[in-house]
């Protein structure tokens, strides 16, 4: 799943052109390739990866609350066990989008979880329910200012280039801080809120028993992406021209299909799961995806460290020049790199580092860390 990320993210980092929908480049500056490429990623990737992954973080951290409560704990220890791993995410949320990548997802997700950790450990699901219906709302308008405009971080890397690297640092802090944490956690809190009442049912703890829900689940949701996500997309390739209302509906469209799209994924995540819970010998490509998706957190901050070294004008250079259908090489050649070093730690047996280091400062000095230990493993 972490391919999508980095082919959601890889456009982003061009520069030294006019910036279109989504941060893509102008549709002028578009070879063929670019405007096929462009048009598969806004379709199937832009705006369905982060939901996706915001499902799975309150799935995830909802089942983590259970744990702690069913290890004995009690409702405040596990609450304040979600909002320490919150905080610290947080922290590397902050570094990553300062140094590195301004559009960091991962603070956002340390934000929410930091002011939402009672909603997760809670047993009500009417203020979750409510959250997913005001995200809904806000995103018919967050969709139609997107399909409107262009993006405006994307544009103002223009205002730093060729200067020196700390002048992108301290960009980076303004944008990451308005855009990449306040502006993403504004996109993603409702899939978060869904990804807590589908753990409150344990969808993907128990997949074959939810097997029906799930298929249907994975194919409403992604094919609804791919519908809605469509006119847009062809606009943004320069495939159509559209006047300011059909860009309006065209962008409320993609972004409420996108929730839906996200949504699909994780279902599907459930569905491989379930399917490989019927065997215990797996081959060898989804082993190594299985091993990347142990160590997420450790792969989302190595892939912007090799974006940055490739595409930066203080480094690589190749933003200037690379096109989207580059880009989207670049993308995945990281991808593949990721699966083999994430692979080679786990035939060793090692956690991803980042997610060592999350652990144990999300545990030591903790209740649950006290009573436990924690492993550097």
């Amino acid at each position: 799943m972490l391919l999508l990320v980095c082919l959601a993210n890889a456009h982003l980092y061009l520069y030294g052109r006019g910036v279109g929908i989504h941060g893509y480049p102008s549709v002028d500056t578009l070879s063929g390739t670019d405007r096929v490429v462009t048009l598969l990623q806004m379709t199937f990737v832009d705006g369905r990866a982060f939901p996706m992954f915001a499902v799975l973080l309150g799935y995830g951290s909802a089942q983590l609350a259970r744990r702690r409560l069913e290890a004995g704990a009690t409702r405040r220890a596990a609450t304040t066990l979600v909002r320490r791993r919150g905080a610290f995410l947080l922290l590397f949320g902050a570094a990553h989008g300062v140094l590195l990548f301004p559009g960091d997802i991962a603070g956002a997700y340390g934000l929410l979880l930091l002011a939402g950790a009672g909603l997760v450990v809670g047993t009500r699901s009417t203020a979750l329910r409510a959250l997913v219906v005001v995200q809904l709302l806000l995103i018919v308008g967050l969709g139609a200012v997107a399909g409107l405009g262009e993006d405006p971080s994307a544009a103002e890397i223009d205002l730093v280039q060729g200067g020196p690297w700390w002048m992108e640092v301290l960009w980076n802090a303004v944008a990451w801080m308005f855009g990449g944490l306040l502006g993403l956690a504004l996109e993603v809190f409702g899939a978060v809120a869904l990804g807590v009442l589908a753990a409150r049912r344990r969808w993907l703890d128990e997949p074959g028993e939810h097997l029906v829900a799930l298929r249907r689940t994975a194919v409403l949701g992604l094919g609804s992406a791919v519908l809605g996500g469509l006119p847009l997309a062809s606009v943004a390739a320069g495939f159509t021209t559209l006047g300011s209302g059909g860009l309006a509906l065209a962008g409320v469209a993609h972004a409420v299909t996108g929730y839906a799209g996200g949504v699909g994924f994780a279902a599907l995540a459930g569905l491989v799961a379930a399917r490989c819970a019927q065997t215990s010998s797996y081959p060898v490509p989804v082993r190594w995806c299985l091993a990347l998706g142990r160590r997420s957190l450790t792969g989302y901050l190595l892939h912007s460290v090799v974006f940055v070294a490739v595409f930066s004008w203080w480094a690589g250079g190749f933003g200037a020049h690379a096109g989207v259908a580059s880009a989207a090489a670049v993308a995945a050649g990281t991808w593949v790199v990721l699966l083999v070093v994430t692979a080679r730690l786990q035939a060793r047996g090692r956690r991803g580092p980042a997610e060592v280091l999350l652990r144990r400062l999300t545990y030591t000095g903790s209740p649950a860390g006290r009573s436990r230990g924690v492993s550097a493993r």
